[in-house]
């Protein structure tokens, strides 16, 4: 027979994760308080990029092992494609460039002074995973359905009613950890973006001062957005709309016609360092607080978890 896994949270991290483990050939379970559509994860701007884990180095062997995934299953059923990236920086603004040590060998260049947009001192091009949530998420949920995996509407309170019905336990809550786990170092951040008809850019542009980001999609062009630390409501403040179309037509020439077609809010899980380990003498591992990251680091945390439940089931 083979071997039950409960999979807690239904978010990127999760799911990515329950998808890793069914190719296995484990019996999979995913249970969750809410399910795509109604997951941060589906309001995701969702391009690799380390954003949350830079100073963790484990986060570059995660990153790697993601862009991986990301670039093997290109496809227009996948809603994955590899898009040109545009991060620009300003003069005297303090940013720093580690994360160009988590990328690819080959998927990043220097702009040449020609070549930098107007009002920035320097700026790199980056080849890069577009995620389409809209299209990636059901296609995922799809495939596990197909593999046999089961899905329970349920919120946990207690990971520990669980471990004797299941010989492993995983724990992918996101937000939920920090009730869950007693993890108060776990806190949302709620981010906001303004949707604006698609077509227009066809490539990401990342000023991470202004800040401002501009994602093209099929639904929409997303303009991001916000950083509001210890947040708890999902809802859209117009003033912080209206604020993010200002910062973002400031610094790309061409968005300020588009037309708004909607906005979201979601809250993001941070935590200062993602929490990835097997809790001591429990069935019981935990792979939470990826912050702003969670699509860059999903399938390589994915794969650290599936080592950790191979070395505990086998």
């Amino acid at each position: 027979m083979p071997k039950k896994i409960a999979i807690i949270g239904a978010g990127i991290s999760g799911i990515s994760t329950a998808y890793l483990l069914s190719k296995q050939g484990y019996d999979i379970t995913v249970i969750a308080a809410k399910f795509s559509p109604d997951i941060t994860s589906n309001r995701a701007a969702a391009f690799w990029f380390p954003y949350h884990v830079r100073n963790d180095q484990r986060g570059n062997g995660w990153c790697r092992k993601s862009y991986d995934f990301y670039q093997q299953h290109c496809s227009e059923v996948t809603g994955i494609s590899i898009v040109q990236l545009i991060k620009a920086v300003k003069a005297n603004s303090g940013d720093e460039d580690s994360w160009l040590s988590f990328m690819p060998e080959g998927t990043c260049r220097t702009l040449p002074a020609a070549e930098v947009p107007n009002g920035y001192a320097l700026a790199y091009e980056a080849s890069v995973p577009l995620i389409e949530t809209q299209i990636f998420l059901p296609w995922l949920y799809g495939q596990l359905k197909a593999a046999g995996a089961v899905f329970i509407q349920e919120e946990v309170k207690d990971l520990d009613t669980l471990t004797d019905a299941y010989d492993l336990v995983i724990n992918s809550s996101g937000l939920g950890a920090r009730s869950l786990c007693h993890d108060e170092t776990t806190i949302p951040v709620r981010g906001q973006v303004v949707l604006l008809e698609p077509g227009f850019p066809s490539h990401i542009f990342l000023d991470n001062q202004t800040p401002a980001y501009i994602v093209p999609r099929k639904d929409a062009t997303i303009v991001g957005g916000t950083y509001e630390e210890n947040i708890y409501t999902e809802k859209t403040e117009q003033e912080n709309l209206d604020d993010i179309l200002v910062r973002a037509t400031s610094v790309f020439a061409g968005l300020e016609n588009r037309k708004i077609i909607g906005s979201w809010a979601g809250l993001r899980p941070y935590r200062p360092a993602v929490r990835l380990e097997r809790e001591p003498g429990k069935n019981i591992i935990h792979n939470y607080g990826h912050g702003g990251s969670g699509y860059t680091l999903a399938f390589g945390c994915a794969a650290e978890v599936s080592t950790l439940a191979n070395e505990i089931l086998q």
